[in-house]
C-alpha cells in the first residue's frame, strides 16, 4: 500500500493538472496522498480537495517560514480546522534556520502551539526542521514531559545523532527523494538504521524530485522511485517496503481510517 505521505498538491507547478497528476501516481500503485498545508490561505484550499478526492487527506498548520505572518494564531484555529474529517496530520510546522524567514523566537513559540494541538486532538505533527537540530530536540523532549504525542520527522536530512535522538523520542522519519541523490551518502547510512516500523515514504512534491527525475516539477508519482531506492539500500523488495510504510502510515494517521 504504497502512500505519498507529504506532497503540496495545491502548489504550483501541480494546482494546474492535479487530475492528470494523481492519475499518474495512482498507475504507479500510489494508494494515498497526505496534503500538506503550509499557511493558514490554504486550509480551505487544501481540505476541499481532499473533502473531492477519497485517496487524498490533509494536514492543517503553519510552515516556520510562515510563522512571523500567523504569530497571533492560536490553538482554537487549529482545532477548528483539525476537526475536519478529512484532516489527519497537524502541520508542518518546527523550525527552519537555514532560511530564517521568521523570526526565531516566533518560530519556536508556533511550533508549540501545533505540539500542544497533536498533543489534545492526537492527530501526528508533521515537523519540518532545518538547520534546527538542537532547539528542534529542547522543544520537543520539554513537551514530551508534558505529554506524549505522535509526530514524525518529514523530509529527514539531518544528522545521525539527530535521528537517533527522535527515535529515541518516539518519533517516525519519512524519507524523500533527497535519499536518491548522488552526495547522499550521509543520509542513505541513516536510511538503514531507520526501524521498520518507524519509516515513511514521500515526495515532497512538487520539490525535490528523485533520482531518475532530476531537475523535474516533483509530483507524487515518484514517490514510488524513492521507495524503490530505499527498498534496494535496505535489501528488501518494493513490495514489501511498500506494505511497511503503508502500515506505519496506517498506524501513525489513524484517523485516515485505511
Amino acid at each position: 500500500m504504497l502512500i505519498d505521505s507529504h506532497c503540496h498538491l495545491n502548489y504550483k507547478g501541480l494546482a494546474e493538472r492535479q487530475h492528470e497528476i494523481l492519475a499518474n501516481a495512482r498507475a504507479r500503485g500510489v494508494r494515498g496522498f497526505l496534503n500538506i498545508s503550509t499557511r493558514r490561505s490554504e486550509w480551505a484550499e487544501v481540505v476541499g480537495l481532499a473533502e473531492r478526492e477519497p485517496d487524498v487527506w490533509a494536514s492543517v498548520g503553519i510552515h516556520p517560514h510562515e510563522a512571523e505572518q500567523h504569530a497571533d494564531l492560536g490553538r482554537d484555529a487549529l482545532l477548528e480546522a483539525a476537526a475536519s474529517p478529512r484532516v489527519i496530520g497537524i502541520g508542518e510546522t518546527g523550525l527552519d534556520y537555514f532560511y530564517e524567514h521568521s523570526d526565531r523566537i516566533v518560530q519556536q513559540a508556533l511550533f508549540r502551539v501545533h505540539i500542544g494541538v497533536a498533543r489534545e486532538t492526537g492527530l501526528p505533527l508533521i515537523i519540518h526542521s532545518r538547520d534546527a537540530e538542537d532547539d528542534t530536540l529542547a522543544i520537543l523532549r520539554e513537551e514530551m514531559e508534558d505529554g506524549p504525542f505522535p509526530a514524525l520527522i518529514h523530509c529527514f536530512t539531518a544528522s545521525r545523532a539527530f535521528a537517533d535522538a527522535v527515535l529515541d523520542l518516539g518519533l517516525t522519519i519519512s524519507l524523500s527523494g533527497i535519499v536518491t541523490f548522488k552526495n547522499a551518502a550521509d543520509l542513505q547510512e541513516t536510511a538503514l538504521i531507520v526501524p521498520d516500523e518507524r519509516l515513511l515514504v514521500e515526495t515532497d512534491a512538487p520539490f525535490l524530485a528523485p533520482v531518475p527525475h532530476r531537475g523535474k516539477t516533483c509530483e507524487p508519482a515518484f514517490v514510488a522511485d524513492t521507495l524503490e531506492f530505499v527498498a534496494r539500500l535496505r535489501q528488501t523488495t518494493p513490495d514489501a517496503l511498500a506494505a511497511t510504510t503503508g502500515r506505519n502510515f496506517a498506524a501513525l494517521f489513524s484517523k485516515a481510517a485505511l
